[in-house]
């Protein structure tokens, strides 16, 4: 581990700085040679950049923490007025009496004039740090913000350095009339090594740091390629390492036959890939739908949560309607959905071209009509005929879950296929608690 070296600091002090940020020693470093020692005078302003969980937050609040220098840390994201950012600007440098000294709805100039009037009652000792987090924000508030705050430290005539950290290039920042150019600092990605590094000093107390290490290096082989983002690979290595462990626990294999552990978390570390970054369940859910999965025979495997979340509710039924109208011959349309049908034999129906099942002889085309006249029977509740159902079945044929067989020109009666398997249709109707092997005529 490289140490920092700086005049102006305590050794102890950086050496705890250089603890907390493994694999950023390099870009503290150059922080600390901006920043200078904590009396001198500092750059106005800097830019800091880089991706999403590459530690751009992380480095400044430990630097800012750990140094105990005077500092404001403000969330644009949170900040969603002026009002707001120069409240806590105040509040963190001089306390709530100055930032109860804005008015209802201060402009620059009231921010400046209170900043001034406070300093001039207690002048900086150190050199002041404002960290902008989630800096891109700025660029859709007020046009003079931005260019003010790179030369606050001019306006206010305070040592005060502004600190912008964001996920996109500063080009994307400058204004067209122009503004103070700040320092930029690039924070690159993780490397695959550090990444390693990284993720390897959380391990279990109940296993050895060799053990974990091998279980890190297989989680980054599998999503490395897809998902570089430590926070999202954090919380993946947390969600499956019970199950890398499990053969461990009932004594089936060593910690060094990382062969038979691989090929046990293997199919589960797949499965999480279609996952990545929607969070769409949380972890103790995820827990449940696995060994859910594992209890259940004949349930189906490979599906995310991603496939029964997107589609809307009507759309579902509308999907389960189209199967139903692409397998099931139109006579049979009255015995399914009609309640006084009296009754009827399914032999009655059988011809000669009938024999063959519907699902071996693949979807045949229906009319619009037909389609609505099934949805509106299997639907649940009363629907109105409206334009966002005919928009929903555009939407099912755009995603390719229906395909249109007739012309575009053909606007009076369009023909329509379900493009869906079996499988398919069977896991989603079970997200709208309908049975549909109920309503499948080659499964009577």
């Amino acid at each position: 581990m490289a140490l920092l070296q700086h005049p102006g600091y305590e050794e102890e002090k950086l050496q705890r700085v250089a603890e907390q940020l493994p694999c950023r020693e390099v870009q503290a470093g150059t922080l600390l040679a901006l920043m200078g020692q904590p009396q001198q005078y500092s750059y106005p302003s800097i830019f800091i950049y880089g991706h999403r969980a590459s530690g751009k937050s992380h480095v400044m609040n430990v630097l800012l923490k750990e140094l105990e220098l005077p500092h404001a840390t403000v969330s644009c994201v949170e900040c969603v007025s002026v009002a707001l950012l120069f409240e806590q600007v105040l509040l963190s440098f001089f306390g709530c009496d100055a930032a109860s000294l804005l008015p209802r709805s201060p402009s620059l100039s009231d921010f400046v004039r209170i900043y001034r009037e406070q300093c001039s009652q207690s002048p900086a000792r150190q050199t002041r740090y404002i960290v902008m987090e989630k800096a891109e924000i700025l660029r859709d508030t007020d046009a003079n913000l931005l260019p003010a705050l790179l030369r606050l430290q001019e306006l206010v005539e305070d040592n005060v350095t502004v600190i912008l950290l964001s996920e996109i290039v500063w080009d994307t920042f400058r204004p067209n009339t122009g503004c103070f150019e700040p320092l930029l600092l690039n924070f690159p990605d993780y490397s695959k090594g550090e990444l390693q590094q990284i993720l390897s000093q959380d391990r279990h107390p109940s296993y050895s740091a060799e053990f974990y290490s091998s279980y890190i290096n297989i989680l980054l082989g599998v999503f490395y390629s897809v998902c570089r983002d430590l926070r999202e690979l954090r919380h993946l290595a947390a969600l499956n390492f019970s199950k890398f462990c499990e053969p461990l626990a009932d004594g089936k294999v060593k910690e060094t036959d990382t062969h038979k552990l691989w090929r046990n978390i293997e199919p589960h570390l797949k499965k999480a890939m279609q996952t990545v970054y929607l969070r769409e369940v949380s972890s103790l859910q995820w827990e449940q739908i696995q060994q859910m999965e594992e209890k259940e025979a004949g349930v189906l495997r490979g599906l995310s949560a991603h496939t029964h979340v997107e589609l809307p509710y009507y759309s579902k039924f509308l999907l389960i309607a189209a199967y139903l109208a692409s397998y099931n011959p139109a006579r049979t349309d009255k015995r399914f959905f009609l309640k006084h049908h009296g009754k009827i034999r399914k032999t009655n129906f059988l011809k000669k071209n009938e024999k063959t099942s519907n699902h071996l002889l693949g979807p045949k085309p229906f009319p619009l009509d037909r389609l609505l006249a099934i949805f509106y029977s299997v639907v649940d509740s009363r629907v109105a005929p409206t334009a966002s159902i005919f928009s929903q079945i555009s939407s099912l044929v755009t995603l390719q879950l229906l395909t249109q067989v007739s012309h575009d020109d053909q606007l009076d009666t369009p023909k329509y296929k379900c493009a869906v398997s079996l499988d398919f249709i069977c896991a989603i109707s079970r997200t709208v608690s309908f049975d549909i092997m109920k309503y499948l005529y080659d499964f009577l």
